[in-house]
């Protein structure tokens, strides 16, 4: 399945529909491609920074009755329109802000550390990165290798949650199918022989109180057979008597 398209600067024009439109954060933050609770941050101006608004309408991105569809219906999902080639996003190496960059080596030895599922192509896709520093982080041999410290790239905002969760998925499916299918085939034996098991144990439970049933009533009978006989001993004695 294709990638859902986004805008090319979400953050900016996800607030700029928060204060341009009546659409739900739900609603914006789908056409965007952010968490909700991101743009819920940037109406109650809770960001760490103040992004400027970029109207979508004006970049070619949405059109005003787009917006008014789902302003008039909550559960309108916005389409997102084909910009002109200067605002459409090409294949390539992501751009990272200047401001940013410093912070990649802490997020290439996060994903490094907590995802080695990751190939290092996806790695390059995700921060926009290149696979020799991801080797001199891997092997330790980076020139400021003892000031890196390993942090969540989603936190420093070199990717969002939706693109870091997708890879993490992809590479999790990709190199656990054959695993999964063992698993799955030793949890159908284990539960075979634990139904097994449950039944035996009832079979046995079963059986010990049929004999105790048994006991108790040939232990009855018995009671019943000496009692006459212990009358007719008495009656003897007294004749003898």
């Amino acid at each position: 399945m294709a990638e859902k398209a986004t805008p090319l600067m979400p953050h900016a024009t996800a607030a700029w529909l928060v204060d341009n439109s009546s659409l739900g954060f739900d609603q914006i933050a789908d056409f965007c491609g952010l968490h909700i609770l991101e743009v819920q941050a940037m109406a109650d101006d809770m960001t760490s920074s103040k992004y400027t608004g970029r109207d979508p309408v004006r970049a070619g991105e949405l059109t005003l009755e787009e917006i008014e569809r789902g302003q008039a219906d909550a559960d309108y999902k916005l389409k997102i329109q084909k910009g002109p080639e200067q605002v459409r996003r090409t294949k390539g190496p992501r751009y990272t802000p200047v401001s940013k960059r410093q912070d990649k080596p802490d997020g290439i030895a996060w994903l490094l550390r907590n995802h080695p599922e990751i190939s290092d192509a996806q790695v390059c896709k995700l921060i926009g990165t290149t696979r020799n520093t991801i080797n001199a982080i891997r092997e330790r041999s980076h020139w400021n290798i003892t000031e890196i410290q390993p942090k969540d790239p989603v936190t420093l905002g070199l990717c969002s949650q939706r693109e870091l969760d997708a890879v993490v998925a992809k590479a999790a499916k990709k190199a656990g199918i054959e695993e999964q299918g063992i698993d799955e085939e030793k949890r159908g034996v284990d539960r075979a022989a634990l139904i097994e098991e449950l039944r035996a144990e009832r079979a046995e439970e079963k059986r010990l109180a049929e004999e105790a049933l048994r006991e108790g009533e040939e232990g009855e009978a018995a009671e019943g057979s000496e009692a006459p006989r212990t009358e007719e001993l008495t009656a003897e004695n007294l004749f003898k008597r």
